[in-house]
């Protein structure tokens, strides 16, 4: 009987063993490019709660996000992206300042999210500019892996990747909002980072703060290897935007010209560099782009991940849109979409959705689809 009780204690430990191996934490990539979560295909619609952890780290005593996301729960949203870190320079003071109580912070959300079963994916790298203006560079040293700026991205990728490299809470990491769309633009001198020296930017700009695909390329690329220095298998976003329709010819010509869907193809694929293995695009107005774009996913083995989607405004004519483009995404196939934006009062007017406003009822219609693609009545 002892040896019986020992030998079943052994299987049960491999047999945990196996499954942990089997069944990976998060969502990850199957060999076949099909989006994996817990050793099955997956597909879900979740949200953008970009600030469920900067919230909390600028009010102290703020837990409203146990509230957050315990609605988005309730709904049946399993997942939501999120920053990874604050947006401004000038709100990163208290990493330097209080260290362990950012981390605290940001423990106390992952739990949070733990206990209510909802997964984050934080952009940790959202605003273009925050890091080369924290660390005193201009903005193109995203492009070199030598410079100060990718030295703050990679301590701060170990920082957080290693801390919570085993809460189930954490379903896969991301770098940062749509650096793509600010990629070789003709026009570019108009468009440079903001001026605002009270939130921690330089108090002047130049052409040097002016991105290229390549720079965006490489700061991606260099970002998914050292993520998976410490995570070999939760999903890796980009971040990006839809490629512009004149990416290629920015990209080669600084024109405007309007590219063709071979040129739209390379780009799309080019932007998303390994060991990338998602494709990210934002979703608006453009969304029926979505049906070439899953095509290229397919072919790429690289499952598709619109980050954003959404209409603003809360009349008859926001719903029915609504409405037509979750039905399209739904149909189409999209494994992984986030609606903008949730518990964002900065929005109220036009994007917000919470649990009781106007809008609200754009949680339940996402909740109504994962039902379906869990295979529930």
């Amino acid at each position: 009987m002892r040896t019986l009780a020992i030998a079943m204690m052994l299987w049960g430990l491999i047999s945990l063993a196996w499954g942990q191996a089997a069944a990976p934490l998060g969502l990850y990539v199957g060999p076949d490019g099909v989006l994996m979560h817990g050793g099955e295909p997956f597909r879900a619609f979740g949200v953008n709660y970009i600030t469920v952890f900067t919230d909390a780290l600028e009010k102290p005593g703020d837990t409203s996000y146990e509230d957050g996301l315990r609605a988005l729960a309730a709904h049946g949203i399993p997942v939501a992206r999120i920053f990874g870190a604050p947006f401004w320079p000038a709100q990163m003071k208290i990493y330097f300042d209080d260290r362990r109580r950012y981390y605290e912070v940001f423990d106390a959300v992952v739990a949070a999210a733990e206990r209510h079963g909802v997964g984050l994916i934080p952009s940790l790298f959202w605003n273009m500019h925050m890091v080369p203006d924290l660390v005193g560079e201009p903005c193109d040293q995203w492009g070199n892996p030598d410079s100060k700026t990718h030295a703050f991205m990679r301590e701060y990728v170990h920082e957080v990747v290693t801390r919570y490299l085993d809460s189930p809470a954490l379903w896969g990491w991301e770098f940062g909002n749509e650096y793509n769309l600010a990629a070789d633009l003709p026009n570019a001198a108009e468009h440079r980072p903001p001026i605002i020296p009270a939130l921690g930017t330089p108090t002047t700009r130049s052409e040097r703060d002016e991105l290229t695909h390549e720079i965006v390329r490489t700061a991606i690329r260099e970002f998914a290897e050292e993520v998976r220095k410490y995570d070999p298998r939760r999903i890796i976003s980009s971040g990006n935007g839809f490629p512009r329709p004149s990416a290629w010819h920015q990209m080669h010509e600084l024109s405007w010209t309007q590219d063709t869907p071979e040129q739209y193809a390379e780009m799309l694929l080019g932007d998303n560099p390994g060991p990338v293995d998602v494709l990210s695009v934002h979703a608006y107005e453009d969304y029926r782009r979505l049906e070439l774009t899953m095509e290229i996913a397919r072919r790429a083995r690289k499952p598709l991940f619109v980050g954003e989607f959404g209409v603003p405004g809360a009349d008859e004519e926001t719903r029915a849109k609504f409405s037509d483009m979750l039905s399209y995404m739904e149909n189409l196939g999209v494994p992984l979409a986030c609606l903008w934006v949730y518990n964002y009062p900065g929005q109220d007017d036009t994007w917000n959705v919470t649990a009781d406003n106007a809008r609200s009822y754009m949680l339940a219609a996402l909740g109504e689809v994962n039902k379906r693609l869990r295979g529930e009545p």
